[in-house]
């Protein structure tokens, strides 16, 4: 194309001062591209980001439910090999996360035989007392008002309270701990095989608080069972009893406390204390 003649003085100007205009307008430095060891690099950083964020994440990408019903015992196997032991009244969810195993114990009882897996330890959540365990056997127990026990029998378990600045409980076989109003107790001397009998259909107190022993067997029978006047809450009970014929149990209460023990219309029991006859 032919340049017009106003236009070729102002070319020529641009090429005398091209040199100086350079050096008043320098055009930026030009990045090179990056090199494959760089896009690797940067690749594998966002990567470790993505684990990172995940990892501090923990999400689950799995959940389950299982219960049962008052009078029924259910044996459950998980997917990691791990095997649990529903109680009577029990209700669990099991929560598959990245970096753990998780198991809300909802109500009731259940014993756990864990598979061990270093990587992602296994945790059982009842009220405000957390379980962590990476392999081992061991018995949670919800109590009424949000009371817990737990007994362990073989391995190691830790024991910790979600609302407390306290610090955790190792516990070692033989041992166990409550969790009483989001508080640990001192860690106590236990027979597992006492703690655990309920798997073979029994039930045993050994010196145990009468409100204690109802609110266990509260997860045994359907209808209610009140126990009308606190002041019987610390009497003992001690015997080995059937986990299924509850009601036996309530028919010879008289005979090993001074209560009376009251069968209403509804089915209920109320259990109160034995008149003074004269």
């Amino acid at each position: 194309m032919t340049k017009q003649p106003e236009q070729a003085p102002l070319d020529e100007a641009l090429g005398r001062h091209r040199d100086e205009l350079k050096q008043l307008f320098p055009m930026p430095p030009s990045r090179p591209a990056p090199s494959k060891a760089v896009k690797t690099a940067g690749i594998t950083l966002a990567v470790a980001i993505a684990f990172a964020a995940l990892g501090w994440l923990n999400p689950a990408y799995k959940s389950e439910r299982f219960a049962t019903a008052i009078g029924e015992r259910r044996a459950v196997l998980l997917s990691d090999g791990s095997k649990l032991l529903l109680d009577s009244g029990t209700h669990v969810d099991v929560s598959w996360r990245l970096l753990s195993r998780e198991v809300d114990l909802r109500a009731g009882q259940a014993l756990f035989d864990v598979s061990s897996a270093v990587y992602r330890p296994f945790v059982v959540s009842a009220g405000l007392a957390k379980v962590e365990v990476l392999g081992t056997l061991f018995n949670v127990r919800r109590l009424d008002n949000d009371a817990v026990r737990v007994t362990l029998a073989r391995g190691r378990v830790d024991v910790a309270v979600a609302t407390a600045a306290q610090a955790p409980v190792t516990l070692r076989p033989g041992q166990q701990v409550d969790s009483i109003g989001g508080q640990l107790m001192p860690v106590a001397k236990a027979d597992p095989s006492k703690a655990m009998a309920w798997k073979d259909d029994r039930i045993v107190f050994e010196q145990t608080p009468l409100d204690e022993a109802v609110s266990l067997l509260r997860h045994y029978r359907k209808a209610p069972i009140e126990l009308s006047d606190p002041g019987l809450a610390a009497l003992k009970v001690t015997g080995v009893f059937e986990a299924h014929n509850v009601d036996l149990l309530l028919g010879l209460l008289p005979s090993i406390l001074p209560v009376a023990v009251l069968q209403q219309g509804d089915g209920s029991v109320r259990i109160q204390r034995k008149p003074i006859t004269k």
